[in-house]
């Protein structure tokens, strides 16, 4: 008896960790599984979990091009920010061309900030990803902006030494 509860209850276990949510999914799932729950609950992808993280957040920081891709046409504010940014600022650190594009080309705002006044412009420079300051800065993104401790972009190319951010910021 005790034997078939075990059974019965180590099923039920292992059916519930199959059960993911939108935010497992977004971090490495694929786009039929958003799909999937959407059919349940058409806003899903439009929540955030207990750390200010929608979906498209994860699925941009993560590198989920597929789900990032789709999230980007469906969600309802493609600009939302969590304490630590937007989907865009999230691919300031963890940079995709394509998906950086499409965002900027749906209306991303490259001028939203984090709590420390970072915008994803601060972040390429950071980085030293040239390609994306020069994308942030066909799509307005704004040198002059300072952040919480009075900086702008270009003080920080500056500190990096690289020649070509800092020719970019100049101009």
């Amino acid at each position: 008896m005790i034997l078939i509860v075990g059974l019965l209850l180590s099923s039920l276990l292992s059916a519930q960790e199959k059960v993911k949510s939108i935010f497992d999914i977004a971090r490495n799932g694929t786009v039929a599984e958003v799909q999937q729950l959407m059919k349940q609950n058409p806003d899903i992808i439009n929540q955030t979990n207990e750390n200010g993280f929608s979906p498209l957040i994860l699925a941009c920081y993560r590198g989920n091009k597929d789900v990032a891709d789709f999230l980007i046409d469906n969600v309802k504010d493609i600009n939302y920010k969590s304490r630590e940014g937007t989907a865009l600022a999230g691919l300031s650190i963890k940079y995709n061309k394509e998906l950086v594009e499409h965002l900027l080309k749906k209306k991303a705002d490259p001028n939203i900030a984090d709590e420390t006044g970072y915008t994803p412009l601060f972040w390429a420079v950071k980085s030293g990803n040239k390609e994306l300051v020069e994308q942030l800065l066909q799509y307005k993104a704004d040198k002059t902006k300072k952040d919480a401790m009075g900086m702008t972009p270009f003080e920080y190319a500056l500190q990096t030494n690289n020649k070509e951010i800092i020719n970019l910021l100049k101009n």
